[in-house]
């Protein structure tokens, strides 16, 4: 099928150069945050960014190409990865993340067996859609975090930063036509690192002095370490991936609503979470973190119009090149946090303006009182950090929204107004 309401549909190819830029565009969005999750646990972000770009990679070669995602470095993990990595180290984090791959590929192959006609039963737009403005909104919290705090510090200087970068965002998107209009996310994000050199919040000398290449810190079961098997670490890590797919299906819901497909029919839900789980198991088999699909890169799609899968394996290729190329890897990791947050207001708002838009286009009716239950359930819920601790699987917010508003559906009648 070719989606007319795109400028590339997700099998179409953009001309050589602007694959190129298009490609870095995605790679700028995904950056911050894929090396973040390494930096906080303690694990190396050039790994962390060679992973993602493999794995996203795997991830396409899975879904024959007709999905475009990236997969990028999972901040679900973080919390006992960095326990972890205080006592089994990354051996017994490698073992967790691989089993987080593997129940995945379990999940996915129940589908098999089962189909997934209950999918459209289980999650119709009046779930779907507040499902979706919640993967926005609940990333909000740390893009205003990355825009305002400066070491735990409000800084009227990282605001500034965050809202010039935002605006030419804006205007870029606006404004500009032909060849410069198809990356006004990557321009916005140069800018905005160019006016954080001018005030002073790029460190240059760690630039210069940093080596052009270097080989990124592999961590290779049998090869790096002996293994043992750490049932601990599996079982502190592992379960989470309960949680982490359920982020995938609203990341698959949104990628459906922008492309204008049903990607949980074709290629099918078992391929989509055989990808992710093939990419978690490589990261863990190489010395990184557990991964995920990014709504980063998704945001950039639903502004830009850019659907191509192309456009994702170039900024994979990118990624694999990047990690041993230490001095532009160096330059990227000096990217300012009010950069990141400035371009993060954006792109997470898009995610959830997408979310309304499929209220507003499946013509949900705020008047029936069954629906008004369901979609306020799931904002607050989503949105407001609401947690619950099972042992040791703590369920987000997300992840409990999403399972009182499939629960609420399935049992409050229909004809309730």
């Amino acid at each position: 099928m070719k989606n007319k309401n795109v400028v590339l549909d997700v099998n179409e190819k953009p001309g050589f150069f602007l694959w190129l830029m298009l490609s870095m565009q995605h790679l700028f969005s995904m950056f911050g945050s894929t090396v973040i999750v390494p930096l906080l646990v303690g694990l190396s972000p050039s790994i962390a960014l060679f992973a993602s770009g493999v794995g996203t990679l795997l991830h396409i070669l899975i879904t024959q190409k007709k999905i475009p995602a990236y997969m990028g470095s999972s901040f679900a993990f973080i919390v006992p990865m960095k326990y972890l990595m205080q006592t089994t180290g990354y051996p017994g984090i490698a073992q967790g993340v691989i089993a987080v791959g593997l129940i995945y590929l379990v999940v996915a192959l129940i589908i098999c067996f089962f189909g997934l006609d209950w999918i459209d039963k289980i999650l119709p737009a009046v779930v779907v859609g507040p499902i979706v403005i919640v993967i926005g909104l609940s990333l909000a919290g740390s893009a205003a975090n990355n825009a305002m705090m400066n070491n735990g510090k409000y800084d009227l200087k990282f605001v500034f930063i965050a809202l010039i970068t935002l605006l030419l965002a804006i205007s870029f998107n606006i404004y500009l036509k032909g060849f410069l209009g198809f990356m006004p996310i990557l321009l916005a994000i140069v800018c905005g690192y160019v006016i954080s050199i001018f005030m002073g919040e790029v460190n240059l000398n760690t630039i210069s002095n940093a080596p052009w290449f270097a080989l990124p810190k592999f961590e290779i079961p049998f090869v790096s370490y002996n293994v043992h098997l750490e049932w601990g670490a599996i079982l502190a890590i592992a379960p989470i991936a309960f949680v982490t797919i359920t982020e995938h299906l609203g990341h698959i819901m949104v990628l459906n609503e922008l492309t204008g497909r049903n990607y949980f029919k074709n290629p099918g839900l078992s391929r989509t979470l055989s990808g992710d789980g093939m990419a978690s198991i490589f990261a863990g088999l190489v010395g990184g973190p557990a991964v995920t699909s990014y709504g980063e890169n998704i945001g950039v799609m639903a502004i830009t119009k850019i659907h191509s899968v192309y456009v994702l394996i170039g900024a994979a290729i990118f990624a694999i090149v990047f990690s041993f190329v230490n001095k532009l890897n160096v330059i990227i990791m000096q990217m300012p946090l009010p950069v990141i947050g400035g371009i993060s207001f954006l792109l997470f708002g898009t995610i959830a303006s997408s979310g309304i838009k499929i209220l507003i286009e499946n013509n949900i009716d705020m008047n029936i009182k069954r629906n008004l239950m369901i979609i306020s359930s799931i904002l607050v819920i989503g949105v407001g950090g609401f947690m619950l601790k099972i042992g040791t699987l703590p369920l987000n917010g997300l992840a409990i929204a999403t399972l009182l508003g499939i629960i609420l559906n399935l049992i409050l009648p229909k004809e309730n107004k």
